[in-house]
């Protein structure tokens, strides 16, 4: 008997045109899209012939449980269909694709991943902020701000004694405890930015340092979904505004 196929697809961090052309091509052939609250509903008109069912989470209420959400991949895969997991940036980044990928291995479903622009890079990257550069930063740190027990994860402790830039999710809730631990290692003046419903028309955006960015994240009320970036990258961004305001007084001046 036919099992059906799942596959996963990232749908990128929010604007729709940073899907892949790969991902396009999986809800085309989708026979039934299960998809989550942070993805742009625009991305449906590409499997209008599949069922399309809504199982993400909004504002703390739950349309499914994830054990329901397992359930429901092998149902609909069990009737031989093409079960297409739609979900916000890359599904392998904090986003259980690799947990529902398990299940539905486990029942012999055939599975299949393709892969998202994950906001952990991008969303900084279309503010101007690279996650590396030559000269700031060797390294970085992508870490969950909260994890599984609604606790700051260990990592963040770690990661603040680090020069790494270190980009945080899930973590607006848990600001307060993530400054306080990179104060505790001398580090008040470096800067971060806060980047809220990145590459959407909702996006907003704060930038401070250290020791600034909580009243700032308060003055331009700032909350989830966002992503803290912290590390001396975050400057590259006014350097580059600076750049073009020269740029383009030069050319008024000619």
């Amino acid at each position: 008997m036919y099992r059906g196929k799942l596959t996963i697809v990232g749908a990128g961090p929010g604007d729709i045109e940073l899907i892949t052309l790969k991902g396009i091509k999986a809800l085309q052939n989708a026979d039934v899209v299960l998809y989550d609250a942070l993805v742009d509903q625009d991305l449906l008109d590409y499997a209008l012939q599949a069922e399309q069912i809504f199982v993400g989470k909004r504002k703390g209420c739950y349309a499914y449980q994830q054990e329901q959400i397992n359930e429901l991949i092998v149902q609909r895969a069990f009737q031989g269909l093409h079960v297409v997991r739609l979900k916000g940036g890359d599904p392998f980044v904090f986003g259980r694709g690799a947990e529902e990928m398990e299940y539905a291995s486990e029942h012999g479903v055939e599975v299949a991943m393709v892969p998202g622009i994950s906001s952990s890079v991008s969303v900084p990257a279309m503010q101007h902020i690279p996650v590396t550069k030559r000269g700031a930063s060797e390294s970085f740190w992508v870490i969950t701000g909260t994890t599984k027990e609604h606790k700051l994860s260990k990592d963040v402790s770690l990661a603040a004694k680090s020069s790494a830039t270190v980009v945080i999710l899930m973590g607006m809730s848990k600001l307060h405890e993530i400054m306080k631990l990179f104060q505790n290692e001398g580090k008040q003046d470096v800067p971060v930015a806060i980047i809220q419903d990145g590459t959407t028309e909702r996006e907003k955006i704060g930038i401070g340092t250290v020791a600034s960015i909580e009243n700032k994240a308060k003055e331009q009320q700032l909350t989830n979904p966002a992503i803290i970036i912290i590390g001396e990258v975050v400057r590259h961004r006014q350097k580059i505004r600076d750049i073009q305001k020269r740029y383009h007084k030069v050319e008024v001046a000619q």
